[in-house]
């Protein structure tokens, strides 16, 4: 094997690597690492045929060697493999669905009719003269930080038909962000999964109401934010605080708050530090569970003006038209949602930088060896004080190190009757934080099954909340539902 001797970008040989880890290590300066990315992020074409194309020819271009060049080349084109399925399952779903006027989710609706998200009187509303679609796609109003799919107004020139395959390639760019979006309006993973496909499903059935007097991207989290209050007014989801369980030692403290519904977000959809530096600061601190417990205590319609406002950046002006509300009222609204936030998180960390991802990524080593080796000791001499655990959906908690030990000391100890088994882990990154996988062989067996993902929060050298969840999302974090017994 060739080693990994040259630049990927520019295919010049490296300098000495020594001390160097991450992409800092990959590629020979900053400009070729940052051509890279912008490389892996170009969208290959703006239509099937020529993403397809572009497959092609991505195809034609891997070699083997060396092997740096190789995984590049070929972790592209699972990119662009992946964004062709992805089209063609929005495609198909337009299809079978698109040409039909749904019914309002709840009664009454918090969303307005796919008719109204053009007003009557404004230019491209339905059955006007200047009736925008979009199916009508000009170039005349791209701006240096838009692309053609933001380009979505009145065309004096030919219509061209947007199908639904068009449709696809149109909106399909915006997937990841919109379920972010999602997971941070709802805080489940499988909740915005299901609101990402309902809102390209309203799209669709709305497309010939948008007015283009606002970006596609804008356009979409409109209509994600109000599928979310949508399922907010369907469930009508509150908080709860944790109730004591007989017969369990939980802790002196007071009993933390209940979200059942909570589920962690898998790392891979978030931005990297190297890509996008700011972004990654912000997605970390809007995304970190205690952030997401946090907002779910706020009115449905607060929490999306918070989102929209201080997450996403939209002006007050765009959010009151947004969610149908006057910008005084978004404004009243905001004030009232930040000091709720703020009250109910924890004290917030300042920076993040490279050696703190280290000092924790040792924490969580020590944290899977010492549920490995089954030393209760060293488990928990990597917990703070008052750390707390919880188990969501299910009732359990422990607040303070030690009842969380008296809990973990029956189902660690072989000698045990309610002895659970023994451990593997894997590790893994969610809402920013870093996470284990872990994996459980009882008594008797020769497979690991998953188990449990614990997510955890550390500051300095200990973990100062775990958050455990049950397994079925370990898919969607890359981990596999079972491990051999021989390592």
């Amino acid at each position: 094997m060739v080693a990994d001797t040259v630049c990927p970008s520019c295919g010049k040989p490296l300098p000495g690597r020594a001390g160097r880890t991450g992409r800092s290590s990959v590629y020979c300066s900053a400009a070729c690492r940052q051509k890279a990315y912008r490389d892996r992020r170009a969208a290959p074409a703006d239509t099937v045929s020529g993403l397809i194309d572009a497959i092609g020819r991505q195809v034609e271009d891997l070699v083997p060697q060396p092997p740096s060049v190789f995984y590049s080349g070929v972790n592209a084109l699972a990119s662009s493999v992946g964004q062709l399925r992805r089209i063609a399952r929005v495609a198909r779903d337009s299809a079978t669905d698109g040409s039909v006027t749904p019914a309002a989710v709840t009664e009454p609706a918090v969303s307005p009719p796919p008719s109204s998200y053009a007003s009557p009187g404004d230019p491209g509303a339905p059955g006007s003269p200047d009736s925008v679609t979009l199916d009508r796609v000009t170039h005349d109003r791209v701006t240096p930080d838009s692309g053609p799919r933001e380009a979505l107004a009145h065309d004096s020139g030919t219509e061209s038909v947007l199908d639904e395959s068009g449709f696809a390639v149109l909106v399909e760019p915006y997937r990841r962000e919109l379920r972010v979006h999602c997971y941070r309006m709802s805080g489940s993973y499988d909740d915005a999964e299901d609101l990402v496909q309902e809102t390209f499903l309203r799209a669709w059935r709305a497309r010939e109401g948008y007015a283009g007097k606002a970006s596609v991207r804008t356009w979409l989290h409109r209509i994600a934010t109000n599928a979310c209050l949508d399922l907010q007014r369907r469930t009508a989801r509150r908080p709860q605080r944790y109730e004591p369980l007989p017969g369990m030692n939980h802790g002196s403290a007071e009993p933390p708050a209940r979200v059942t519904w909570l589920q962690p977000y898998p790392d891979e959809d978030l931005p990297s530090a190297e890509e996008q530096p700011d972004a990654l600061a912000v997605s970390r601190e809007t995304l970190e569970l205690v952030f997401l417990a946090a907002i779910q205590h706020l009115p449905a319609r607060q929490r999306a003006v918070l989102v929209l406002r201080d997450v996403l950046g939209l002006s007050a002006a765009e959010t009151a038209e947004a969610l149908e509300m006057t910008v005084a009222s978004v404004n009243s609204a905001l004030q009232r949602a930040r000091p709720t936030l703020r009250d109910r998180l924890p004290r917030r960390r300042t920076e993040w930088t490279a050696e703190t991802d280290a000092r924790e990524r040792e924490v969580l080593r020590r944290y899977m060896a010492a549920a490995e080796s089954l030393d209760l000791t060293l488990f928990t001499g990597l917990l703070s004080e008052d750390i707390a655990l919880t188990m969501p959906p299910n009732p359990f908690w422990f607040v303070g190190r030690e009842a969380i030990t008296e809990f973990l000391r029956i189902s660690l100890d072989p000698a045990s009757p309610m002895f659970l088994g023994h451990w593997r882990h894997l590790p893994a990154r969610a809402n920013g934080q870093l996470a284990a996988g872990g994996y459980v062989r009882r008594p008797g067996t020769t497979v690991y099954r998953a188990q449990v993902l614990d997510v955890l929060r550390i500051e300095g050298d200990r973990i100062v909340e775990i958050t455990s969840f049950e397994p079925h999302l370990f898919p969607a974090f890359g981990l596999p539902l079972r491990l051999p017994a021989d390592r």
